[in-house]
């Protein structure tokens, strides 16, 4: 179809999509991206948040949120190598705020710069998981 653009998320775990789009958006790390077909050849690191992708024929779109990772970007193809990537509707929030509590007492207790940078950075994949939480329930 020359009007779609195929793409595949994966992680180190699984595949976990796979499939044609009309057109999809993700955090990259100069800010958030469009992808449509016939789109210039790239490659870039993308940041945790959420991959939307509007499936070909119509339908619900997807969302998928990843830990951050590589995206490759070829004009009939995306693949997006995720450092951790869940489904939308297998994200918890209850797990992800408990995890963010948790997170917010170690950042308290960190001894040393390292310590401190590791932490931040864990709050800020929460907190990007928690926005694409949120995000899916508002589409529902």
């Amino acid at each position: 179809m020359a009007n779609t653009i195929h793409i595949d998320v994966v992680s180190a775990e699984e595949s976990i999509y796979s499939g044609e789009a009309e057109f999809v958006v993700l955090p990259g790390e100069a800010g958030e991206l469009g992808i449509y077909p016939r789109h210039t050849p790239l490659i870039t690191r993308i940041k945790p948040g959420a991959v939307r992708i509007k499936p070909a024929g119509g339908g619900a779109e997807e969302l998928i949120f990843v830990a951050g990772g590589v995206l490759e970007v070829q004009p009939t193809m995306i693949t997006v190598l995720a450092d951790t990537a869940i489904r939308g509707h297998d994200l918890d929030e209850a797990k992800a705020l408990d995890a963010q509590k948790r997170a917010e007492q170690a950042r308290s207790k960190a001894r040393d710069k390292q310590e401190v940078a590791a932490v931040e950075a864990e709050l800020a994949t929460l907190a990007a998981q928690l926005a694409a939480i949120r995000k899916l329930r508002q589409k529902k």
